[in-house]
């Protein structure tokens, strides 16, 4: 169905291809996982099946990319539209209509699908996904992780023979996250739909993957069967990892595989006490933020009601939740740039972020969006990095932090030409650079790898041990059980569970990580904790 031969990817301003000499074939009903650190070259091969790359990105392609026996040199993304479907990492970059509905139906009219047609696959998609409550919505209305199922549905009622998806759970709550993944492994076995997938967050699609193509950075591809590219890749799930501490073989990729072959391991931890996750809690520490009362609506619907909430001196706080449930609109309105109908927030005892002037509010609070180039508006990386460094007046170096988070982005490249897992990596030092005593972050584990991912939790360490207050909202189970002192979690607007990290997400079968499923009921959480207690 897809075919690489000897494909060589350059673009005009890069020291060296982006793809190395790839062949590749991918048969129908396959579904092919692509991994790899930010910035490998994930998105250039996805683009590449659709011919987006080079007919749209520039740069140029040698060897041959045939999908369905087209050669993409020859047949430009529109006369690849009926075969090939493609979600990007950016739902809202692929709108063209306003509702739901529309957008579902926009692909099919392009298309000339008989009405009939329309109608009916409109209606088994938002069954499908779950979209049903949300067909007559604004598109712009809707939380980042409905927005994503919306740009999944709008390709599947097309009914493409090949589907390409980028990130495609990277804004969805666990339990979105499986619905679709469900959705797609039931067109690949049931339609024979092939499907290519890259996704950081390999915990949810790994054991879902027919084989997995490995990009380790050097343009070039290792391609095989799950487990045995995972077990010496640089970049693998936490079960694969506990596996690996554990010595199995062959390495389970599901929890129940791991669970039948974890049992003489819970024998050897029954009876330990595992070591903390974090070392610095937040004891008895001033309270920097304050909210009494947040209500925040939207015409006649409320997002966020009557929300009380501290924030305490160097505690880390995960914000969860299903997508919807107003977390993004707490936050907004705890910076104060956001809505706010009802309630009061106070910082140190008695500035309200929202009474004060932009710039200073910014100090006060700092936040970064669930899409973060809304942030980003010059025309290179030295330029944000340095305009960041002018405002802050604190001393801190944006660039320091940025390679901590994503090394090697280039200072002339334009943000916007950025993964998006480089621009929030950009967005996320530039507002730590202001060095905000309360630090908001919506989702900034999205389109991040592990690596990043851990050099993530070490600045969000070295924040908290500054004395500042920090919220992560987020649908990461792994980077929540690795980061936080305290889970919030909320629904329909509400606050229903407030406390410490180990006692809200194990007691949910939703936000317990894989960890804590495979070993329970021993109270573990993370692989590191595991490789503790074994050496």
């Amino acid at each position: 169905m897809i075919t690489f031969d000897q494909v060589t990817i350059e673009y005009d301003d890069a020291s060296a291809p982006a793809l190395r000499d790839i062949d590749l074939t991918v048969e129908e009903g396959e579904l092919c996982l692509v991994v790899g650190h930010t910035g490998v070259g994930k998105s250039t091969l996805l683009g590449a099946v659709n011919g987006l790359v080079p007919h749209f990105t520039g740069g140029t392609l040698y060897g041959r990319v045939t999908v369905d026996g087209r050669d993409t040199a020859d047949h430009p993304p529109r006369e690849l539209a009926d075969v090939v479907g493609v979600v990007g990492q950016d739902p809202i970059d692929g709108f063209v209509t306003d509702t739901v509905e529309e957008e579902l139906a926009y692909a099919m009219e392009q298309l000339a699908i008989p009405a009939a047609t329309m109608r009916k696959r409109v209606e088994e998609t938002l069954d499908l996904l779950g979209l049903a409550d949300l067909r007559h919505r604004a598109l712009h209305e809707l939380s980042g992780g409905q927005q994503q199922r919306v740009a999944i549905g709008s390709v599947l009622t097309a009914h493409p023979r090949v589907l390409v998806l980028d990130e495609p759970t990277s804004a969805l709550d666990p339990t979105a996250a499986e619905e679709v993944l469900a959705a797609v492994t039931r067109l690949v076995h049931d339609l024979g739909v092939t499907v290519l997938m890259a996704e950081h967050r390999l915990e949810r699609v790994v054991q879902y993957a027919d084989r997995v193509i490995h990009l380790p950075g050097d343009g070039h591809a290792r391609i095989g069967p799950p487990a045995d590219i995972l077990r010496t890749s640089s970049i693998a799930p936490p079960i694969v990892e506990l596996g690996r501490a554990a010595g199995w073989s062959p390495l389970p990729l599901s929890v129940r595989d791991a669970r039948r072959a974890a049992a003489p391991l819970r024998a050897r931890l029954t009876g330990h006490v595992p070591p903390p996750v974090r070392r610095s809690p937040a004891g008895d520490r001033p309270v920097l933020l304050t909210a009494r009362g947040v209500t925040v609506t939207y015409g006649r619907v409320p997002a966020v009601r009557e929300v009380d909430l501290e924030l305490r001196a160097g505690e880390v706080t995960a914000l969860m939740g299903r997508n919807g449930s107003g977390k993004s609109s707490l936050l907004w309105a705890l910076q104060g740039a956001g809505r706010r109908s009802a309630g009061r927030v106070t910082v140190n005892g008695g500035t309200d972020p929202h009474a004060v002037p932009a710039a200073q509010a910014r100090r006060l609070v700092g936040l970064v969006p669930q899409t973060p180039a809304d942030l980003l508006y010059l025309e290179s990386v030295k330029a944000e990095l340095d305009q960041a460094d002018a405002e802050s007046g604190t001393g801190r170096s944006a660039r320091a932090v940025l390679d901590r988070l994503a090394p090697g982005i280039d200072d002339a490249a334009h943000p916007r030409d950025l993964s998006e897992g480089q621009k929030l990596a950009l967005v996320l030092a530039i507002q730590l650079c202001a060095a905000p005593e309360v630090v908001l972050l919506d989702e900034p584990t999205r389109g991040l790898d592990y690596r990043a991912k851990t050099e993530l939790v070490a600045v969000v360490d070295a924040l908290a041990a500054e004395g500042r207050a920090v919220v992560i909202s987020t649908h990461d189970v792994e980077f929540a059980a690795r980061a936080a002192d305290r889970v919030v979690v909320m629904a329909e607007g509400d606050v229903v569970a407030d406390g410490p990290t180990p006692e809200v997400i194990v007691a949910s079968p939703v936000f317990a990580p894989q960890t804590a499923k495979i070993l329970a009921p021993l109270p573990y959480l993370t692989v590191a904790q595991v490789r503790t207690e074994l050496t």
